[in-house]
């Protein structure tokens, strides 16, 4: 079965940055053919995606919050999805999570439903 699993998370001060790797196990579907996203959750709040990835290669998607402050990456050797953040501000703190889905059905997307897979989260705190 599939499994996502975060790492990277901590807490750093304001402009600081940190860099988030989900390691993905169990996939039937090549790793350079699945759509990836990042999505975070701060406390009381809705589920947010952040950043999404197709294939090397293609354009990522972004939240408006964080253009310019975050980089998505896929390493397919590695089975590794990585999100660099920079420039880190305190309305970042959330817990992070990643996400798959094996059919990209609907294209890259940052809407929660249409990813099946998910990890447990990584928590980031910016003060």
């Amino acid at each position: 079965h599939v499994q996502l699993v975060e790492s990277g998370g901590g807490s750093v001060q304001s402009g600081g940055s940190l860099r988030l790797s989900c390691a993905a196990s169990g996939l039937s579907t090549a790793f350079n053919s699945i759509c990836m996203a990042w999505f975070r959750q701060a406390p009381g709040e809705e589920r947010e995606g952040v950043a999404a990835i197709y294939t090397e290669g293609d354009t990522p998607i972004y939240a408006d919050s964080v253009k310019g402050r975050f980089t998505i990456s896929k390493d397919n050797n590695k089975y590794t999805l990585y999100l660099q953040m920079d420039n880190l501000k305190p309305d970042d703190t959330a817990m992070y999570y990643c996400a798959a889905d094996l059919v990209c059905a609907n294209g890259l997307v940052l809407i929660a439903k249409e990813y099946t897979f998910w990890g447990q989260g990584t928590q980031v705190t910016v003060s």
